[in-house]
């Protein structure tokens, strides 16, 4: 049976200071489903199939009794999988992006306090145990590569498909750790009983360099396994239709690198001033033209949402998760749609875009909206108007924002608006206000909404795009545009900044950025991060992490959040659609605190006194 020395091992969990609890291995926990068997050890790494049931713990999980599922696996890190679950908030709520309808977790978070509930993201298997998740399968991927020579008749090819899944994986969770808990030991063999587990921590840059370089071996070896993609290209049988398109690809691996290191480079975590940028932007174009080598492709604005719902991939994602089809009704969705369209008068909550945000979308000729210079700038150009503010816009808000008479399935025109007669108020039907999460922001998020509800009981296929081609041209014109200016170019590179930015622009029926923006690097900085906002929201919590590492957060997480009040009015010269739209603060429980312990997230208090070694986060 099982040797001893195994039983022995550690599983290394993290908290504040990488607290080193005794479970049960992985391997030990394996081999007990099917004790009648008599596998060994040896069994367990010699054989393919048991190699294989192993290590795919990585992406599901492992049983604990044979029908309970334990949560500890790589989904806790996708996006999707977090707004999935019954807290009911997503990152962008913990942001000025989004309010959540129902006034839960998320608000005590953003307003500056999560030590009581951090378990919640750190160990407890029915919430979203994203620490203890990574910290699993990083001894999964380092047990895999310590023991993958002890595989007996496999061919080269899933030897290096398996090298390459373990390196990527081990830096996809050593990139997440860091993005929400700050710089880690870079944990690259297993620990065993007898070796040192109290490990200080890396700083920030070269966690980020270390993940880059692990993505580096990941793409050598899929190089090797001729796995750059999984699937055969456009046009050819089989596109985006294979079995294993789960798992990680030699082309995600360099677009990891690459995202890697722009972070690397970015205000929070930059080491060496230009030369991190320009390490950024070289990384970012050589995975641009690798992706465009291996097929890849921006898909048209008419396609545009199959990114991320409808379909099971797309063309534009370079890894990415399918997690199947949702009911309009799906318990899954409680968080992410709103109990007006699901049904539910008292447990959904839904998330809820914030007139920040709807003010980040342009016109469609390109005039920002983000301030109310910008507005009167755009209203005396003719392109705007405080009392019809939802014409004209970047096509993108029509695809990603439910607002007062949009045509939303089932419904006709959007009733986000009340009535006033006599002092009393009557509300529209997606203001009733019998349910507890009803938008209080004005809006609801449209993106990945799916288009069903009660009233249109479809059941769209959702898929996370964790990454895509579309986030690599806008990583590439931040790192060249912080490196060489607007018209600067990475070397070796045919496409500058601009051009960069002005490629997914026109693929979202936008016009180039205007002209008096594209004079230095500081001008054009504000319209890329802008960019990112809207190329990007409600997918992949960029939002989150891009206002902390470009240390923005401190601004935008103390200003005033604001709302879309929708009053019914007769039609007038003043009030030309018939409604009377005026900006108001939401209440003072929706709004946000910063403080600077918020970069990253705490660790457990029981865990904070258990170090020497390994200095713990802020508690907040």
């Amino acid at each position: 049976m099982i040797s001893k020395q195994m039983k022995r091992y550690f599983y290394l969990l993290s908290s504040s200071v990488f607290l080193m609890i005794m479970l049960t291995s992985c391997i030990e926990e394996y081999l007990n489903k099917a004790p009648e068997s008599g596998l060994t050890e040896a069994d367990v790494f010699s054989k393919y199939e048991n190699f294989r049931s192993f290590f795919d713990s990585i992406y599901e999980g492992t049983k604990l009794d044979g029908s309970t599922w334990r949560q500890y696996n790589i989904k806790n890190a996708y996006s999707l999988y977090f707004d999935f679950w019954d807290q009911k908030y997503s990152m962008e709520a913990l942001t000025d992006m989004s309010d959540m309808g129902r006034l839960m977790d998320s608000q005590v978070i953003k307003s500056g306090q999560i030590s009581a509930i951090i378990n919640k993201m750190t160990y407890d298997q029915a919430r979203r145990p994203i620490l203890g998740s990574m910290f699993n399968i990083i001894r999964i991927c380092n047990l895999s590569l310590k023991n993958i020579n002890k595989l007996k008749d496999v061919n080269e090819v899933d030897v290096n498909d398996f090298r390459g899944q373990a390196h990527f994986i081990r830096a996809f969770a050593h990139f997440e750790l860091f993005r929400l808990w700050g710089p880690m030991p870079y944990l690259n063999k297993v620990i065993g009983p007898d070796d040192q587990w109290d490990i200080p921590r890396l700083s920030k840059n070269e966690t980020l360099l270390r993940i880059a370089s692990d993505m580096d071996s990941a793409a050598i070896y899929f190089e090797k396994a001729n796995l750059m993609r999984r699937d055969p290209g456009p046009g050819v049988a089989g596109h985006l239709n294979d079995p294993q398109q789960k798992r990680p690809t030699g082309v995600a691996a360099i677009a990891f690198k690459a995202r890697a290191l722009l972070y690397a480079a970015s205000p929070l975590n930059n080491k060496n001033g230009q030369k991190d940028w320009e390490e950024a932007a070289k990384a970012n174009w050589e995975a641009i033209k690798l992706a465009e080598q291996y097929g890849y492709t921006l898909l048209s604005l008419a396609d545009y949402k199959k990114n991320y719902i409808g379909t099971t991939y797309s063309n534009e994602q370079l890894w990415a998760w399918y997690a199947g089809t949702k009911a309009y009704n799906n318990g899954d969705l409680q968080g992410m749609v709103n109990g007006v369209f699901g049904g539910g008068k008292t447990g959904w909550s839904g998330e809820c875009p914030t007139q920040n945000t709807v003010d980040k979308f342009e016109t469609k000729w390109g005039e920002p909206l983000n301030t109310e210079a910008d507005r009167q700038a755009a209203i005396a150009a003719g392109h705007y108007s405080d009392q019809n503010p939802y014409a004209n816009r970047d096509p993108r808000f029509y695809i990603d924002i439910i607002y007062n008479t949009a045509q939303v399935p089932g419904y006709g025109a959007a009733q986000i608006y009340y009535t006033l007669n006599n002092g009393v108020a009557t509300y529209g039907n997606l203001l009733d206000q019998t349910y507890a999460g009803v938008t209080r922001t004005g809006y609801y998020e449209r993106k990945t909404w799916g288009e069903q509800s009660v009233n249109n009981k479809t059941t769209p296929q959702y898929t996370d795009p964790l990454i895509r081609l579309g986030e690599l041209y806008l990583n590439y014109a931040e790192a060249a545009n912080e490196a060489y200016g607007p018209n600067g170019a990475a070397p070796g590179a045919t496409m500058t900044a601009l051009q960069a930015l002005n490629k997914i622009r026109t693929r979202a029926g936008m016009p180039e950025v205007l002209s008096n923006y594209t004079g230095s690097k500081d001008k054009l900085r504000d319209r890329i991060k802008n960019e990112r906002v809207i190329e990007l929201c409600f997918e992949g919590a960029h939002y989150y992490h891009d206002i902390r590492r470009w240390k923005d957060a401190p601004a935008v997480m103390t200003g005033t959040l604001y709302r879309m009040d929708v009053e019914k009015v007769a039609t007038s010269t003043t009030y030309p659609t018939g409604f009377k739209y005026t900006r108001m603060p939401l209440s003072s429980d929706r709004q946000v605190r910063w403080k600077e312990a918020m970069y990253y997230l705490p660790f457990n208090t029981e865990d904070m006194y258990k170090m020497k070694n390994f200095v713990s986060n802020d508690v907040w």
